[in-house]
């Protein structure tokens, strides 16, 4: 770890800091060049030889991944599935997990979209009773809440860690040391949180952690990876199987791998693995953890100054909060801010209430602006972002 970050060198790194002002990282951040060659090369190799030559001329370092990606959160390489994105990832575990009718699963008010539309078909398919965990004073998961519903029994927390559509930081290790006490098998989605927050499985306590490789993490899209790890070993059989994630051992018989890999398929993007594989090492060597007090600081500098602004409200929760900054100005819809900042090369995005149905609505917000902010952005970017904002409401 280096006790100062090169941000100088960082941004030599990072092609695309020269032409647009990047506040979209929580969506896709700008890879930096170590991950666009290595992808480039991979492809321009099969190109060149064939893909699965490519793939066997490139299978130490694409073993080499599982290494790097454990070395993130603090697992075993055999425990590391990868995957095409978050959401695959999250599903081949839960939808794995042997639920019978009446199981009850505990969620937030933070929960993603995409779980929380799985978890309710799994109601509709097995029976399984979804209860809402409501918010803590701080608009965090209430741990007082949750242990009064896992005192009256729960197969299954499902946590996401760091929520699409603002900025706060659940308490992921909390939660684990209760699911520990009350025995309850805990999933974390750490799709916004890996790369952002320092991750280690061990001290979290979690069954299973669901990540992408495009977001904090500035790796390829359509890369994601899963930790599984022993109780989901143990209890969870993939609902689908191919070659790759079993054999076929007799005419009517077939045995399912015993490691992580059982959750992945046989075809995968070579290219976008070695790129991932890239991703992680680069944030490994900057360290996760130096990288994270930057980006939040920056984060919190945001907030600040468009707190200081008449008629912009920042809507961000929790006691942790991290580079997700979400706000709204007085007059302006959150899709008109989006366009108009787009309009000079300042990318944004918009979080509707339809991908946050237990949270905005709940607050009586319709949709906000998303800032997302890496550690490769600077304060120069965020003072020319708050003037640009500012000029929004008198233009």
């Amino acid at each position: 770890m280096i006790s100062r970050l090169p941000l100088d060198q960082i941004r030599m790194d990072t092609p695309g800091v020269d032409h647009v002002l990047h506040f979209n990282n929580a969506g896709a951040a700008l890879p930096p060049q170590v991950v666009l060659t290595t992808v480039v090369e991979h492809l321009e190799r099969e190109a060149t030889i064939g893909g699965y030559e490519a793939a066997g001329e490139a299978s130490d370092r694409l073993e080499a991944v599982y290494d790097s990606l454990a070395r993130l959160i603090g697992a075993e390489p055999h425990q590391m599935a990868v995957v095409e994105n978050a959401t695959r990832a999250w599903d081949m575990a839960v939808y794995g997990y042997p639920f019978v009718t009446g199981d009850r699963v505990l969620t937030s008010r933070a929960e993603y979209v995409s779980n929380v539309i799985a978890l309710l078909q799994l109601q509709k398919r097995h029976g399984i009773e979804v209860v809402l965990i409501e918010d803590d004073e701080h608009g965090q998961i209430d741990l007082r809440h949750l242990e009064t519903e896992l005192a009256r029994g729960a197969a299954m927390v499902a946590l996401t860690h760091a929520p699409t559509n603002g900025g706060l930081i659940n308490p992921a290790e909390a939660v684990g040391d209760l699911c520990k006490q009350y025995d309850a098998f805990y999933v974390l989605d750490a799709c916004q949180s890996a790369g952002q927050v320092p991750l280690n499985v061990g001290r979290i306590g979690c069954d299973v952690l669901s990540g992408t490789g495009r977001k904090y993490l500035r790796g390829p899209r359509g890369t994601g990876f899963l930790y599984a790890g022993p109780r989901a070993l143990e209890r969870i059989e993939p609902p689908l199987l191919d070659l790759h994630a079993a054999a076929w051992t007799a005419d009517t018989t077939y045995e399912i791998r015993p490691d992580a890999r059982r959750f992945e398929n046989w075809e995968g993007n070579y290219a976008g693995k070695l790129g991932l594989g890239a991703a992680v090492d680069y944030a490994i060597e900057l360290g996760v953890e130096v990288t994270s007090e930057r980006l939040c600081e920056l984060a919190q500098n945001l907030r600040d100054s468009l707190t200081a602004l008449v008629g912009v409200s920042v809507h961000d929760k929790g006691v942790a909060r991290g580079g997700i900054v979400t706000f709204t100005v007085d007059g302006v819809d959150p899709v008109d801010v989006q366009a108009r900042l787009l309009a000079q090369r300042i990318n944004t995005t918009v979080s509707p209430a339809g991908h946050a149905r237990l949270d905005l609505p709940h607050r009586g917000l319709p949709s906000l602006v998303r800032a997302s902010l890496h550690y490769y952005n600077t304060d120069e970017e965020v003072s020319r972002f708050v003037s640009a904002v500012d000029r929004l409401r008198t233009s």
